[in-house]
Protein backbone atom coordinates (compact mmCIF):
# COMPACT_ATOMS: atom_id res chain seq x y z
CA UNK A 1 0.00 0.00 0.00
CA UNK A 2 2.81 2.62 1.01
CA UNK A 3 4.74 1.97 -2.71
CA UNK A 4 1.59 2.05 -4.30
CA UNK A 5 0.80 5.28 -2.57
CA UNK A 6 4.02 6.63 -3.25
CA UNK A 7 3.51 5.71 -6.81
CA UNK A 8 0.29 7.43 -7.54
CA UNK A 9 1.93 10.54 -6.27
CA UNK A 10 4.49 10.49 -8.35
CA UNK A 11 2.28 9.90 -10.83
CA UNK A 12 0.21 13.14 -10.10
CA UNK A 13 3.47 15.18 -9.95
CA UNK A 14 4.73 13.61 -13.22
CA UNK A 15 1.32 14.60 -15.16
CA UNK A 16 1.12 18.41 -13.10
CA UNK A 17 4.69 18.63 -15.08
CA UNK A 18 3.29 17.03 -18.73
CA UNK A 19 -0.09 19.55 -18.36
CA UNK A 20 2.09 22.87 -17.35
CA UNK A 21 1.62 23.22 -13.26
CA UNK A 22 2.80 22.30 -10.09
CA UNK A 23 0.64 20.91 -7.48
CA UNK A 24 1.30 24.31 -5.77
CA UNK A 25 0.48 26.21 -8.33
CA UNK A 26 -3.25 24.85 -9.10
CA UNK A 27 -3.74 25.52 -4.51
CA UNK A 28 -3.39 29.11 -5.38
CA UNK A 29 -5.66 29.25 -8.59
CA UNK A 30 -8.46 27.51 -6.55
CA UNK A 31 -7.90 29.84 -4.32
CA UNK A 32 -8.30 33.01 -6.34
CA UNK A 33 -11.54 34.81 -5.64
CA UNK A 34 -13.64 34.80 -8.81
CA UNK A 35 -14.08 38.43 -10.08
CA UNK A 36 -16.80 38.99 -12.40
CA UNK A 37 -16.13 42.70 -13.04
CA UNK A 38 -14.84 43.51 -16.72
CA UNK A 39 -11.76 44.76 -15.05
CA UNK A 40 -9.88 44.83 -12.37
CA UNK A 41 -6.03 45.14 -10.67
CA UNK A 42 -4.83 44.47 -7.32
CA UNK A 43 -1.16 45.69 -6.47
CA UNK A 44 0.59 46.51 -3.21
CA UNK A 45 3.03 49.07 -2.03
CA UNK A 46 6.39 46.87 -2.78
CA UNK A 47 4.71 46.55 -6.01
CA UNK A 48 3.71 42.80 -6.20
CA UNK A 49 0.70 42.47 -8.35
CA UNK A 50 -1.99 40.02 -6.81
CA UNK A 51 -4.42 40.51 -9.35
CA UNK A 52 -5.03 41.44 -13.22
CA UNK A 53 -7.66 40.97 -15.42
CA UNK A 54 -7.78 43.26 -18.27
CA UNK A 55 -5.76 45.75 -16.21
CA UNK A 56 -4.69 47.66 -19.35
CA UNK A 57 -8.23 48.03 -21.37
CA UNK A 58 -9.06 51.83 -21.66
CA UNK A 59 -12.78 51.70 -20.46
CA UNK A 60 -14.94 55.11 -19.12
CA UNK A 61 -14.27 54.91 -15.27
CA UNK A 62 -16.88 56.98 -14.24
CA UNK A 63 -16.48 59.16 -11.02
CA UNK A 64 -13.22 57.68 -10.20
CA UNK A 65 -12.47 60.60 -12.19
CA UNK A 66 -12.70 62.76 -9.19
CA UNK A 67 -9.69 61.35 -7.50
CA UNK A 68 -8.00 63.24 -10.34
CA UNK A 69 -9.78 66.02 -9.43
CA UNK A 70 -9.14 66.01 -5.92
CA UNK A 71 -5.09 65.53 -6.62
CA UNK A 72 -5.16 68.64 -8.86
CA UNK A 73 -7.29 70.54 -6.18
CA UNK A 74 -4.66 69.32 -3.62
CA UNK A 75 -1.97 70.41 -5.58
CA UNK A 76 -2.51 73.62 -7.14
CA UNK A 77 -5.38 74.59 -4.49
CA UNK A 78 -5.38 76.14 -0.57
CA UNK A 79 -7.29 74.45 2.00
CA UNK A 80 -8.36 77.60 3.04
CA UNK A 81 -9.83 78.87 0.00
CA UNK A 82 -13.21 80.11 0.08
CA UNK A 83 -15.38 79.10 -2.99
CA UNK A 84 -19.13 80.94 -3.89
CA UNK A 85 -21.40 78.16 -5.45
CA UNK A 86 -22.73 79.44 -8.47
CA UNK A 87 -26.23 78.67 -10.26
CA UNK A 88 -24.48 76.75 -12.79
CA UNK A 89 -22.69 74.08 -10.44
CA UNK A 90 -25.95 73.09 -9.08
CA UNK A 91 -27.26 72.88 -12.20
CA UNK A 92 -25.01 70.77 -13.61
CA UNK A 93 -25.60 67.56 -11.51
CA UNK A 94 -29.32 68.56 -11.58
CA UNK A 95 -29.70 68.77 -15.40
CA UNK A 96 -27.20 65.76 -15.72
CA UNK A 97 -29.11 63.42 -12.97
CA UNK A 98 -25.81 63.16 -11.31
CA UNK A 99 -25.30 62.60 -7.57
CA UNK A 100 -24.74 66.00 -5.88
CA UNK A 101 -23.21 67.23 -2.35
CA UNK A 102 -26.66 69.10 -2.12
CA UNK A 103 -25.10 72.58 -2.86
CA UNK A 104 -27.40 75.75 -3.10
CA UNK A 105 -26.11 79.26 -5.26
CA UNK A 106 -24.56 81.94 -3.35
CA UNK A 107 -23.18 79.60 -0.20
CA UNK A 108 -19.78 79.87 0.23
CA UNK A 109 -17.97 76.94 1.09
CA UNK A 110 -14.27 76.31 1.68
CA UNK A 111 -11.74 74.00 -0.60
CA UNK A 112 -11.34 71.62 1.93
CA UNK A 113 -15.11 71.19 2.81
CA UNK A 114 -15.66 70.92 -1.06
CA UNK A 115 -13.14 67.84 -1.32
CA UNK A 116 -15.35 65.73 1.24
CA UNK A 117 -18.33 67.01 -0.84
CA UNK A 118 -16.83 65.81 -3.97
CA UNK A 119 -15.24 62.52 -2.52
CA UNK A 120 -17.96 61.10 -0.24
CA UNK A 121 -21.39 61.91 -2.03
CA UNK A 122 -19.34 61.82 -4.95
CA UNK A 123 -21.16 65.59 -5.61
CA UNK A 124 -21.07 66.58 -9.26
CA UNK A 125 -21.95 70.04 -8.07
CA UNK A 126 -18.70 70.43 -5.97
CA UNK A 127 -16.66 69.12 -8.99
CA UNK A 128 -18.14 71.86 -10.92
CA UNK A 129 -17.35 74.44 -8.58
CA UNK A 130 -13.83 73.14 -7.78
CA UNK A 131 -12.85 72.69 -11.37
CA UNK A 132 -14.20 76.58 -12.12
CA UNK A 133 -12.06 77.63 -9.70
CA UNK A 134 -8.77 75.75 -9.93
CA UNK A 135 -8.67 76.14 -14.13
CA UNK A 136 -9.72 78.75 -13.80
CA UNK A 137 -12.81 76.99 -16.07
CA UNK A 138 -13.48 74.10 -16.80
CA UNK A 139 -11.44 73.09 -20.01
CA UNK A 140 -8.37 74.58 -18.30
CA UNK A 141 -8.53 72.17 -15.48
CA UNK A 142 -9.02 69.40 -17.35
CA UNK A 143 -6.24 70.19 -19.44
CA UNK A 144 -4.21 70.49 -15.81
CA UNK A 145 -6.04 66.74 -14.96
CA UNK A 146 -4.54 65.39 -18.38
CA UNK A 147 -1.55 67.18 -17.58
CA UNK A 148 -0.84 65.39 -14.63
CA UNK A 149 -1.80 61.86 -15.37
CA UNK A 150 0.84 62.16 -18.25
CA UNK A 151 3.17 63.64 -15.66
CA UNK A 152 2.36 60.72 -12.84
CA UNK A 153 2.89 57.89 -16.32
CA UNK A 154 -0.80 57.26 -16.45
CA UNK A 155 -0.04 56.65 -20.28
CA UNK A 156 -3.74 55.03 -21.16
CA UNK A 157 -5.94 57.40 -19.48
CA UNK A 158 -7.68 60.73 -20.89
CA UNK A 159 -9.80 63.00 -19.24
CA UNK A 160 -12.72 65.09 -20.36
CA UNK A 161 -14.07 66.52 -17.23
CA UNK A 162 -13.80 66.69 -13.89
CA UNK A 163 -16.65 63.99 -12.52
CA UNK A 164 -17.07 61.64 -15.09
CA UNK A 165 -20.29 61.90 -16.29
CA UNK A 166 -21.10 60.82 -19.78
CA UNK A 167 -20.61 63.97 -21.39
CA UNK A 168 -18.32 65.05 -23.39
CA UNK A 169 -17.11 61.25 -24.45
CA UNK A 170 -17.70 59.15 -21.63
CA UNK A 171 -15.70 61.43 -19.51
CA UNK A 172 -12.79 60.13 -20.95
CA UNK A 173 -10.85 57.05 -20.41
CA UNK A 174 -8.72 54.54 -18.57
CA UNK A 175 -7.57 51.25 -16.85
CA UNK A 176 -7.52 49.24 -13.53
CA UNK A 177 -3.86 49.40 -13.99
CA UNK A 178 -3.60 53.18 -14.13
CA UNK A 179 -6.41 54.14 -11.60
CA UNK A 180 -4.51 51.97 -9.31
CA UNK A 181 -1.31 53.71 -9.81
CA UNK A 182 -3.27 57.02 -9.04
CA UNK A 183 -4.82 55.88 -6.17
CA UNK A 184 -1.31 55.49 -4.83
CA UNK A 185 0.15 58.32 -5.44
CA UNK A 186 -2.77 60.05 -4.41
CA UNK A 187 -2.89 58.27 -0.59
CA UNK A 188 0.68 59.57 0.04
CA UNK A 189 -0.84 63.52 0.68
CA UNK A 190 -2.33 62.77 4.13
CA UNK A 191 -5.52 65.00 3.52
CA UNK A 192 -6.49 62.94 0.97
CA UNK A 193 -6.47 60.27 2.49
CA UNK A 194 -7.91 61.53 5.87
CA UNK A 195 -11.14 62.71 3.05
CA UNK A 196 -11.88 59.36 1.43
CA UNK A 197 -11.57 57.47 4.90
CA UNK A 198 -14.52 59.15 6.53
CA UNK A 199 -17.73 57.37 6.55
CA UNK A 200 -19.62 60.58 7.47
CA UNK A 201 -18.62 64.38 7.43
CA UNK A 202 -20.77 67.20 8.75
CA UNK A 203 -20.36 70.77 7.83
CA UNK A 204 -21.55 72.99 11.34
CA UNK A 205 -24.22 75.96 9.62
CA UNK A 206 -22.94 79.52 9.66
CA UNK A 207 -23.78 82.63 8.00
CA UNK A 208 -22.29 81.61 5.05
CA UNK A 209 -23.63 78.12 4.17
CA UNK A 210 -26.23 76.06 5.55
CA UNK A 211 -25.27 73.05 7.64
CA UNK A 212 -24.58 69.68 4.89
CA UNK A 213 -23.78 65.97 6.49
CA UNK A 214 -22.01 63.87 3.05
CA UNK A 215 -22.24 60.17 3.29
CA UNK A 216 -19.40 57.97 2.14
CA UNK A 217 -20.81 56.00 -0.54
CA UNK A 218 -17.94 53.24 -0.29
CA UNK A 219 -19.42 50.68 1.73
CA UNK A 220 -16.00 49.14 2.70
CA UNK A 221 -15.32 51.17 5.45
CA UNK A 222 -16.14 49.68 8.68
CA UNK A 223 -16.93 46.19 7.35
CA UNK A 224 -13.47 45.44 5.62
CA UNK A 225 -10.25 45.34 7.92
CA UNK A 226 -7.65 48.19 7.35
CA UNK A 227 -9.93 49.95 5.07
CA UNK A 228 -8.57 53.59 3.90
CA UNK A 229 -11.18 54.35 1.28
CA UNK A 230 -11.20 55.08 -1.54
CA UNK A 231 -14.07 56.41 -4.35
CA UNK A 232 -16.79 54.62 -5.67
CA UNK A 233 -18.43 55.43 -9.62
CA UNK A 234 -21.24 54.07 -11.87
CA UNK A 235 -22.46 55.22 -15.40
CA UNK A 236 -24.46 53.06 -17.61
CA UNK A 237 -21.58 52.83 -19.76
CA UNK A 238 -18.88 52.28 -17.06
CA UNK A 239 -21.12 49.90 -15.09
CA UNK A 240 -20.38 50.24 -11.35
CA UNK A 241 -16.86 50.97 -10.44
CA UNK A 242 -14.48 50.74 -7.20
CA UNK A 243 -11.35 51.64 -6.17
CA UNK A 244 -10.36 50.63 -2.72
CA UNK A 245 -6.94 50.75 -0.82
CA UNK A 246 -6.46 48.84 2.65
CA UNK A 247 -3.44 48.12 5.04
CA UNK A 248 -2.74 44.43 4.96
CA UNK A 249 0.59 42.63 6.63
CA UNK A 250 2.66 45.76 7.02
CA UNK A 251 1.79 46.59 2.91
CA UNK A 252 -0.78 49.17 1.57
CA UNK A 253 -2.87 47.35 -0.91
CA UNK A 254 -4.62 48.85 -3.70
CA UNK A 255 -7.21 47.88 -5.82
CA UNK A 256 -9.56 48.95 -8.70
CA UNK A 257 -12.78 47.26 -10.07
CA UNK A 258 -14.26 48.42 -13.27
CA UNK A 259 -17.46 47.33 -14.91
CA UNK A 260 -18.97 45.42 -12.10
CA UNK A 261 -22.24 45.14 -10.33
CA UNK A 262 -23.15 46.93 -7.43
CA UNK A 263 -23.13 45.29 -4.24
CA UNK A 264 -20.64 42.36 -5.91
CA UNK A 265 -18.34 45.28 -5.79
CA UNK A 266 -17.34 45.71 -2.36
CA UNK A 267 -17.58 41.48 -1.82
CA UNK A 268 -15.45 41.34 -4.00
CA UNK A 269 -13.06 43.85 -3.42
CA UNK A 270 -12.54 42.30 0.10
CA UNK A 271 -12.36 39.23 -1.08
CA UNK A 272 -9.18 40.35 -3.08
CA UNK A 273 -7.73 42.30 -0.41
CA UNK A 274 -7.72 38.92 1.97
CA UNK A 275 -6.71 37.27 -1.00
CA UNK A 276 -3.43 40.19 -1.05
CA UNK A 277 -3.07 39.68 2.31
CA UNK A 278 -2.58 35.90 2.30
CA UNK A 279 -0.45 36.21 -0.75
CA UNK A 280 1.88 38.63 1.64
CA UNK A 281 1.72 36.44 4.23
CA UNK A 282 3.43 33.52 2.28
CA UNK A 283 5.98 35.58 0.71
CA UNK A 284 7.18 37.74 4.19
CA UNK A 285 10.38 36.45 5.57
Amino acid sequence: MRIGGIRLLTGIAAFALVVGFSPSVQAERDTTPDVGARSAYVVDSEGTVHFGKRETRRVPVASLVKVMTAYVVLRDGDLGDVVTVTRADVRHAADNGATSAALRAGEQVTTRDLLYGLMLPSGADAANALARTYGPGKSAFVAKMNAAARSLGLRDTLYTNADGLPSPRNGGYSTAADQARLVGIALKDETFGTVVSQRTYRVAKSAVHRAHTWTNTNKLLGKADGVLGVKTGFTTKAGFCLAFAAERNGRRVVGVLLGDQDARRFTTATRLLDFAEEQIATTTP
